[in-house]
């Protein structure tokens, strides 16, 4: 019996260790640091919210800020707010990430870029049965293709850049991002493209030593949040209510955080992390032990997952149950 227990003990060691061995010989791309003091961080949608926030971090870690949006009166007040905060200056460009010739031109006056962040986001919420295909072409156009725009016209320069420490190429997506949610399908389509965007890309700059991270924030207090609860479906309410929302500036920490890691997934909260780890898939992965997490959650998170669906569907039938009585 007492050798049956060893064995039996051994048996539980050896596994976990033998997988975290196997992990670290496997796991790709290899862990990186991104340097931010005096480097040059290009961020999109810098006048506000997420952004702002971003770039004042940023510049109180000693870094070179440059931020664009299309408002000029909007960029010249986060440009003083962020002089007011942290004493240094920032440059600012406006620009709509729509226009590919704008946004070529203003990265080649921004200069050399090091950490590109792609932070311009809209959301119209609404089912799609109901939303004017203007609305939905809109989000696609700066979601999705304005952050192709970005890269494309910040690639040759951060490719031929002098300084060859690591550099990073930021893209941010959204926890509808990572699950479809009644009332986001224009906008979760904009955003699950973004990682198909990502991952291949990392392929495609790892050798330029350039690393891409792809930032997953919740609901975030933004003028932007206010304007969209103003027209959010009620059953889309009724479903995201368990999920609470985050202030920007918290948001920008963990961003910041992430970026300099060299991670692939930054997740902003505790639900977003298990977003991450439900939804890992082919995704690179730098940590061997964040890798172990996922691959000994993956069934737990799945039977989880089962049951939100479950909730999800039965808020659903419900919804539309009271509306036919």
């Amino acid at each position: 019996m007492a050798d049956s227990t060893l064995a039996l003990l051994s048996l539980i060691l050896i596994f976990p260790l033998s997988l975290l061995l196997f992990l670290f010989l496997i796991v790709r791309p290899r862990p990186v640091k991104i340097p931010i003091k005096n480097r040059h961080v290009f961020i999109t949608g810098g006048s506000s919210g997420i952004g702002l926030a971003l770039a004042r971090h940023a510049a109180s870690e000693g870094a070179r800020v440059s931020i664009l949006a299309r408002g000029l009166d909007k960029l010249e007040e986060a440009r003083e707010s962020i002089r007011l905060s942290t004493g240094i200056e920032v440059k600012v460009f406006s620009a709509d990430v729509r226009d590919f010739g704008a946004v070529k031109k203003a990265v080649e006056e921004a200069g050399e870029i090091d950490v590109l962040v792609c932070n311009q986001g809209v959301f119209v919420p609404g089912e799609l049965e109901t939303q004017e295909m203007e609305e939905v072409k809109f989000m696609i156009d700066v979601n999705l293709v304005g952050t192709f725009h970005l890269i494309k016209a910040a690639l040759p320069g951060m490719k031929n850049r002098k300084d060859r420490e690591p550099a990073s190429i930021v893209i941010m997506s959204s926890q509808a991002g990572q699950v479809g949610i009644y009332g986001y399908t224009a906008y979760s389509a904009s955003k699950f493209g973004l990682r198909g965007m990502a991952e291949a890309l990392q392929q495609e700059v790892i050798a330029e030593n350039i690393h891409v991270s792809l930032i997953f924030p919740p609901d975030t207090e933004t003028p932007g949040l206010v304007e969209e609860n103003k027209r959010r479906p009620q059953l889309t309410s009724i479903i995201a209510a368990s999920s609470g929302a985050m202030k920007a500036d918290e948001v920008a920490k963990k961003a910041l955080n992430g970026i300099k890691s060299g991670s692939f997934m930054v997740p902003c909260n505790f639900e977003g992390f298990l977003l991450s780890l439900a939804t890992a898939g082919l995704s690179p992965q730098r940590s061997y032990l964040m890798a172990f997490v996922e691959v000994i959650a993956a069934g737990i998170l799945r039977i989880a997952a089962l049951c939100f669906q479950w909730n999800w569907y039965g808020s659903i039938e419900k919804w539309h149950a009271q509306k036919r009585w």
